[in-house]
């Protein structure tokens, strides 16, 4: 069946790979090049998660009760300031402005744009294909990101700060995509049937129903912050021991985009596992396979990089599977809102686990920080093995 709305898709194609165009991905190296400590490179990040967790929910309150089109306009103008003030630079302070108004232009895209896809088809009852539309964003995310960080590596020692002016022109694309997107009409606009806007009071209480009545969904959002705060963790403070291992800016850039290639691959299987898995039995195995962080006890470089390959892999096999779930079981009424309600969930589990896991890294190490966090993973796991056990007998 031919897609009615293909120039939605196609122009939300386009959006996501200039947004999600890579090229400050390894800002943790630009930061340190700018005379910023460890210390203050780990408060950044938690500066922006929490300003992500002050933002997220008024963010998707702003998409279902104004239109997707506008919030995502907004996310880029915020993205474009953004880069502009990490160009400027000087100070501590300055760089956390630069990372405040970095987590809005997330938040504001954030949820946004699938809920404007997943609407686009549900108006044409389409939504079937928007599994197939949802790997499809997260291997142009991952692309995307890819191909920003190949230049970010090449420019590495060379004009580092280049790297925010490319952010800049690129954001101007992302833009002009925008631009081009049809604003869906389905009732979740409300505008025709019922003149009176609906209250953000409203949207939240019904968002909170919605949660209340449907435990399964409340623990899904949870257990993917977690794992995802994990997983980003890693990506990030793996950043720093490459730089620490004196890795150059091409080893850098070839270790990412290896990671890119096995992530684009695995997601191929994304919406056959989704039809042939329980949720409950993908949240199982991916809690299991976090523990093979264990093994960072050995301390050993190609350990560490294989657990680096594998866990950014396990994120985006989970990614659009979680998103699926999550556009099938909300209303459309709540859905911008409740997607920014996941990723609240997730930017208050960065906040504690980032900077937690920074400081131990600084206390002892890399390697004994991650493994510690495996063996909590292990005691937990089991935990709640032998409380089924008992519960069973």
């Amino acid at each position: 069946m031919k897609i009615e709305y293909q120039k939605n898709v196609i122009c939300s194609y386009s959006y996501s790979f200039w947004s999600f165009f890579g090229i400050t991905s390894l800002w943790v190296i630009y930061l340190q090049q700018q005379g910023l400590s460890l210390v203050e490179i780990g408060l950044c990040e938690s500066i922006f998660h929490l300003a992500s967790f002050l933002f997220e929910l008024p963010s998707g309150v702003l998409a279902d009760r104004f239109s997707y089109k506008s919030v995502l306009i907004a996310g880029r103008i915020m993205a474009i300031t953004s880069a502009a003030i990490m160009l400027i630079g000087g100070s501590f302070w300055v760089y956390a402005g630069g990372f405040v108004l970095s987590a809005f232009s997330y938040n504001l895209q954030s949820g946004t744009l699938e809920a404007l896809i997943y609407d686009s088809l549900l108006e044409r009852q389409q939504n079937e294909f928007y599994p197939q539309i949802a790997a499809h964003l997260n291997m142009i995310f991952e692309f995307a990101d890819t191909s920003g960080v190949v230049l970010a590596g090449l420019l590495v020692h060379w004009h580092f700060g280049l790297t925010y002016v490319i952010e800049i022109l690129i954001s101007c694309l992302a833009l002009f995509s925008v631009l081009l997107v049809r604003e869906p009409t389905l009732l979740s606009k409300l505008p025709k049937k019922q003149p009176a806007a609906v209250s953000t009071s409203q949207i939240l209480l019904a968002s909170w129903k919605v949660l209340q009545q449907q435990p399964q969904l409340r623990n899904l959002m949870i257990f993917q912050a977690l794992f995802d705060a994990i997983c980003t963790s890693y990506y990030f403070y793996f950043q720093t021991l490459m730089e620490n291992k004196n890795f150059t800016g091409w080893l850098i850039s070839a270790v990412l985009v290896l990671a890119a290639v096995i992530n684009i691959f695995a997601m191929q299987f994304a919406p056959h596992i989704k039809a042939k898995f329980a949720v409950s039995t993908l949240m199982i195995w991916l809690a299991a396979s976090l523990l093979i962080l264990v093994t960072c006890w050995f301390n050993q470089l190609p350990i560490l990089l294989g657990i680096f390959l594998l866990v950014q892999a396990l994120s985006s096999i989970s990614e659009p599977i979680f998103s699926s779930y999550y556009n099938e079981t909300i209303p459309s009424e709540q859905r911008a809102t409740l997607l920014s309600v996941a990723s609240v969930f997730f930017s208050l589990s960065m906040v504690v686990i980032f900077p937690l896991l920074g400081w131990l890294i600084e206390k002892m190490s890399f390697a004994a920080a991650f493994g510690s966090l495996g063996g909590l993973l292990l005691l937990l796991l089991g935990g709640i093995w032998i409380r089924n056990q008992i519960v069973v007998d």
